[in-house]
């Protein structure tokens, strides 16, 4: 867990007290003012929501220009970036028809399959030539190529599992799945910091919920004695069913998941694994299989295994694997699978096509290659940043590193400056984290080279200086070092 210094949250607390109170006047001077205006909407109930609008306008849109930027180019290691500008105090945005050639730290391009590449393009363009853009179907009615059950073989065998279901979308296949494998009578245990896909599919199913300490295998094993003690509220029955739902690599800590002590307290009290690696698969392993190869985890412990093709693919979409039996249960019953539009033939072609570099099955080690490359950057980058000074959350061998900010004030400083320097990066604040820990998350990819990492690294520890996000003492350099050795001698 996040410790955050003492200096650091008042002075938080404050910005966010600050910014409350003065957003107060100014409704209440806005109420003033305009008294006397005609409401066309008298006797109906507010349709925004009071706090959320409060904040939306009184603290998301003095910031709105760090979110949201649009790109013009592919989301490769730079991207162009195109510049909007503002004549209303940032209420709203307007492009321009400047761009800005910007290196890129925000995509999720962890393998560089974002952009052109010289297996997988051809191959997902004779695809669009062969069926088209959409299948404008379903997959249970006519929304089913050769290409479809081709990818659903190709991740089932990649991932380790019997067999795959795919979903067009990655969100939904949380988000539609959860609640089709278990409902009222059952129990969810949740890890706190899981995914909203995960929040929103668990609260969907009518299963009771509980939640463990991030990433603390102790708590959950006193969760689950507690609740198998207890049994369902009210009739104290056992539960129908329980499932441990987890994630590979969390998406806002680059925290790895504690998966082998995870999966021994779940055999122990017959809880089902729930292992989502939307952000571990194909990022982290020897072959790029995760999580589970990384920390030496047998799939066939793993009884639902999910993920998304969004990240080190360069697509779009998500997967179920598991036994043979479950995935013919999904098809029958997920509503992702029955009424939505399945996943474009070329984006799947991209998917099988990215596996077989990975694997090598194109003829070269180019996969072989960007598995390291991605490893090397990613903990190369993580140790500058903290000999730097900053607080970087996260483990090694993680593409995700978020930057600790903190303060609101410094969400937009921090963006800014990146961006003047040509460094297009993401903050991410309330509600998406929580009130306190506003944070920069860096993603690094494959493409990236090693001169683009060091130009990063300059242009970020300039920003941290500027915006006093330093909270570590930096490491001393090497000179120093050298010196202070040859003065002892």
């Amino acid at each position: 867990m996040i410790t955050i210094p003492y200096l650091t949250a008042v002075s938080t607390y404050f910005s966010y007290g600050l910014l409350f109170a003065f957003g107060q006047l100014r409704d209440y001077s806005r109420l003033l003012f305009d008294w006397w205006r005609t409401n066309n909407l008298q006797g109906y109930a507010p349709i925004c929501l009071a706090h959320e609008d409060f904040y939306i306008r009184r603290l998301y849109h003095r910031i709105q220009d760090c979110f949201g930027r649009p790109i013009s180019s592919a989301p490769d290691a730079w991207v162009d970036v195109v510049e909007r500008v503002s004549n209303d105090n940032n209420k709203t945005l307007k492009r321009t028809t400047k761009t800005s050639r910007c290196l890129n730290l925000g995509s999720y391009n962890y393998l560089g399959f974002g952009s052109f590449d010289e297996y997988c393009t051809p191959r997902v363009i004779e695809s669009l030539k062969k069926f088209s853009a959409s299948t404008c179907s379903s997959r249970v009615d006519a929304g089913t190529t050769s290409v479809h059950a081709e990818l659903e073989e190709c991740v089932a065998k990649y991932v380790g599992q019997p067999a795959a279901i795919v979903c067009g979308m990655g969100y939904a296949t949380n988000s539609a799945i959860i609640p089709v494998l278990i409902g009222k009578g059952g129990l969810i245990i949740s890890d706190s910091l899981n995914h909203t896909s995960i929040v929103n599919g668990a609260r969907g199913s009518g299963a009771t919920i509980r939640v463990f300490q991030h990433n603390t295998p102790s708590h959950l094993e006193k969760v689950l004695k507690e609740q198998i003690a207890e049994g369902q509220p009210r009739t104290h029955r056992p539960w129908k069913k329980i499932i441990v739902v987890v994630e590979g690599i969390y998406s806002m800590e680059g925290e790895i998941c504690h998966l082998p002590e995870i999966v021994s307290i779940c055999k122990k009290y017959k809880a089902y694994v729930y292992l989502d690696e939307a952000h571990s698969i194909g990022a982290i392993g020897k072959t790029g299989r995760g999580v589970c190869e990384l920390l030496g985890v047998d799939t066939a412990d793993i009884d639902i295994m999910m993920g998304t093709f969004t990240k080190s693919f360069g697509s779009c979409g998500g997967y179920i694997a598991g036994s043979k039996d479950l995935i013919q249960y999904l098809k029958h019953h997920c509503p992702a699978h029955l009424y939505a539009t399945s996943i474009s033939t070329p984006s799947a072609q991209q998917i099988i096509s990215a596996i077989q570099v990975i694997l090598g099955e194109d003829g070269s080690n180019r996969g072989a290659q960007k598995l390291a490359r991605i490893r090397e950057n990613s903990n190369f980058f993580r140790a500058e940043l903290q000999k730097m000074g900053f607080e970087v959350l996260g483990d090694n061998d993680s593409p995700v590193m978020p930057i600790m900010l903190y303060n609101p004030a410094k969400i937009p400083a921090f963006s800014r400056e990146c961006l003047r320097e040509n460094l297009a990066v993401v903050v991410v604040g309330f509600p998406a984290t929580p009130l306190l820990l506003a944070r920069a998350r860096i993603c690094i990819s494959a493409s990236h080279s090693r001169e683009d990492l060091i130009k990063a690294l300059q242009v970020i520890s300039k920003a941290g200086d500027l915006t006093g996000i330093k909270y570590f003492p930096a490491a001393p350099k090497k000179q120093d070092e050298e010196k202070n050795g040859i003065k002892l001698d």
